[in-house]
């Protein structure tokens, strides 16, 4: 596919195979399961190219079947993949979630060691064509996998700063990835004081921060250098901390919680969105919310997530 328009957000990240369990029960019992894409940054990318926006994403990924599974599904969903390297003899990453019908997260099992994407790094980078971007959106998940990983985002966002481009930064805490926490919350703050709209969870902030109320959490990163917080809230919405002021934005009522899993990034695709779109914070959460609220409804990562009419339709 080629894109001539110029791009609105650039990201860059590890896509993964998502093999879904049909059938609830312990993983290693499951007789079926279904193939989706998943990965946050990639998440996050097809949520804004049904919106209308053009995006471009930087990736390695395996010359395998499950790496041109995953450049095929994003290439037809509109994203630029154009930077993407299919790489001879690389692994793709791949991960597997249960089935749960109670509401709660889904176990997950991931195979991520020694991917593609994990060995991307600084050279791998086309920085004018990432400058070309108005905006970067970067989460704490790519910084973890290795060392290069970590220097190429940071290389990522001094460049886009230095062009004085918006970034956006989700922490997305794995911490698994991460040697130690003391490790985890050092690297994701310092990534974090390079952006310009940070979105943690307040289960996030007060792993990262120390602080235990939204309100506080906000305030240590605008501290930071963050013109604009959001705080997500779960099912008691956000907390919004920015030029315009504080505010709580209450959630959308979801009657029926199928899969947590994926809410996050939907939630960011709205507040993205909207602040590129140069609607105020409170707004863009709200959207956000309502973005969540979907997500949680369906199986999949990206099942969920609008096209622009029906956003238009929602009023959000």
């Amino acid at each position: 596919m080629q894109h001539t328009a110029p791009l609105d957000v650039v990201t860059l990240g590890e896509a993964l195979v998502l093999w879904a369990a049909e059938q609830t029960g312990p993983l290693a019992g499951v007789p079926s399961f279904s193939q989706h894409t998943a990965g946050a940054e990639t998440n996050v990318a097809v949520g804004l190219v049904r919106l209308g926006l053009q995006v471009g994403w930087v990736s390695r990924l395996g010359a395998d079947a499950n790496g041109h599974y995953l450049r095929h599904a994003f290439e037809h969903e509109g994203v630029d993949v154009s930077h993407v390297e299919m790489v001879l003899d690389g692994r793709t990453a791949s991960m597997r979630k249960g089935r749960v019908d109670d509401g709660t997260d889904p176990p997950i099992e991931y195979q991520r060691a020694h991917s593609a994407a994990s060995q991307l790094g600084p050279e791998h980078l086309d920085l004018p064509w990432l400058a070309g971007a108005r905006h970067l959106h970067v989460t704490g998940i790519f910084p973890a996998l290795s060392p290069t990983t970590l220097a190429a985002t940071q290389m990522a966002m001094r460049h886009m700063r230095a062009q004085h481009k918006t970034i956006s930064f989700d922490p997305n805490l794995r911490p698994a990835l991460w040697p130690d926490r003391a490790v985890m919350r050092d690297t994701l703050n310092a990534l974090a004081a390079q952006a310009d709209w940070v979105l943690p969870g307040l289960d996030e902030g007060r792993q990262l921060t120390g602080c235990d109320t939204p309100q506080d959490i906000a305030r240590f990163y605008r501290a930071a250098g963050a013109t604009q917080v959001v705080v997500k809230l779960g099912a008691d919405g956000a907390y919004v901390d920015g030029s315009e002021g504080c505010a709580f934005v209450p959630a959308f009522p979801v009657a029926h919680v199928v899969d947590t899993v994926g809410a996050g990034d939907a939630f960011a695709v709205g507040v993205i969105s909207a602040l590129l779109e140069g609607r105020g914070l409170t707004p863009a959460a709200r959207r956000g919310a309502w973005m969540g609220a979907r997500a949680v409804q369906v199986r999949g990562d990206c099942e969920g997530l609008p096209t622009r009419a029906e956003l238009d339709v929602a009023g959000v």
